[in-house]
């Protein structure tokens, strides 16, 4: 689909104000990110706890920065273009719907709502919006990461990809009581990494999940997860909550085999590449040692959408994209409809751990669009209906602008 076109903001130029809502720690982030910004403004916070919210202004260096527990109330009084909604997954659907019906565009945190039925509800309200709303998935806006996908580009035809996850957090807390510890708190980060990489999209997932006997989580802490996605592709996931030693990258230590060879990623360093032989030998970089392949903003051949500003990655990345996609009408990395699938690719995991079974990701779909079908209001249950299939409307927008804020040209 094409969806509506959602409408810009702030086209003159001046400075967006935004609002964030949430003041906990990766609130605070955020603080710090618009407060670095030379493009935008920090109008406002709000929280349900005012003490929070003071505090926050009073740590981000701006103390007397409206402040209030209503979302309404303060984008009023602080004539706010855009929202950047941090607060915790539960509270995603109302305070998003809440922006888009006050005419404001929305940044979230991941993941974009608590469940796949309540995504599927806000990608209806943002098609009646025409607001922008575009989830923060940070872990893109890595320079590395970019690289291997270029890389990706030079194996042909692709088989397998692999991300292996170990690591022992002792993060107490919620956390730890947790059913799904992994796959719900960190397992979307690789999984939407796996969809940036591929350029392809989930068909069907078999996971199981399992708890060492020496965990320090009530819920299952590993996993491993094979997921079929379009054109063949398998995706392998294997990762730890709770193992020690020798621990990969946050980001995943990254394996993936084509035709032509096979590149590799630690999550730390730069991606490497095993050409055997055919185009990857010679391909868009024909000439170079894969030693020099050029890093991404500096590669001339690399398509628009790839080349990563400095600075401009994690969340300063999704803030200076989702500010550009205001500016221009370009549609941003994130964007809800191509957002979701990262989400439906978690509860489908979780679905085939829970019921030992191979899960289709259309059947996951389907059931939610059921499900917010059932729950949603009058005009947004009403879109949900015309939907042809769940899958053909999360069809990403099409880019109407060539590039995006990653433009260094």
């Amino acid at each position: 689909m094409t969806g509506p076109a959602f409408a810009t903001v702030a086209a003159d130029g001046r400075p967006l104000r935004m609002l964030v809502v949430g003041a906990g720690s990766m609130g605070r982030a955020w603080l710090r990110a618009l407060t670095a910004a030379s493009d935008v403004v920090l109008a406002g916070i709000v929280d349900l706890d005012p003490l929070a919210a003071r505090a926050a202004a009073v740590e981000a260096g701006v103390p007397d920065l409206p402040t209030g527990t209503d979302l309404a109330s303060v984008a009023a009084a602080t004539e706010a273009d855009a929202v950047i909604d941090v607060t915790v997954p539960a509270a995603h659907l109302p305070v998003t719907l809440q922006a888009l019906d006050l005419g404001l565009p929305v940044l979230g945190e991941k993941p974009v709502a608590a469940t796949l039925a309540e995504a599927l509800r806000l990608v209806a309200a943002t098609e009646l919006s025409g607001r922008l709303f575009m989830v923060s998935q940070s872990r893109r806006y890595n320079r590395q990461l970019a690289h291997f996908r270029r890389l990706a580009g030079r194996l042909g035809a692709l088989g397998i990809l692999t991300t292996e996850f170990f690591r022992g957090p002792h993060f107490g807390g919620f956390r730890d009581a947790m059913a799904h510890p992994l796959l719900l708190d960190m397992a979307i980060h690789p999984f939407d990494s796996a969809r940036y990489l591929l350029d392809a999209e989930p068909v069907s997932v078999y996971c199981q999940e399992y708890n060492p006997a020496w965990s320090w989580y009530a819920g299952d802490a590993a996993t491993t997860a094979i997921f079929e996605f379009t054109d063949g592709i398998r995706y392998v996931y294997t990762g730890s909550w709770c193992s020690t030693g020798m621990e990969t990258s946050w980001n995943g230590s990254w394996r993936l085999s084509g035709e032509h060879g096979t590149a590799r990623w630690s999550g730390d360093d730069p991606a490497e590449l095993e050409a055997t032989g055919g185009p990857a030998a010679g391909g868009p970089a024909a000439g170079v040692p894969d030693a020099e392949v050029p890093e991404p903003d500096a590669d001339p051949e690399l398509p628009p959408e790839l080349r990563m500003p400095s600075p401009g990655e994690g969340i300063d990345g999704s803030l200076a994209e989702f500010t550009h996609a205001l500016r221009t009408g370009t549609v941003p990395m994130g964007e809800v409809h191509e957002n979701v699938l990262s989400l439906a690719m978690v509860e489908a995991a979780v679905l085939s751990a829970t019921a030992d079974r191979r899960v289709l990701l259309d059947d996951v779909l389907e059931t939610a669009h059921r499900e917010a079908v059932t729950t949603a209001g009058e005009a947004v249950g009403a879109r949900l209906r015309s939907w042809s299939s769940v899958r053909a409307a999360l069809t990403p927008l099409r880019r109407e602008t060539p590039g995006n804020v990653c433009d260094t040209d």
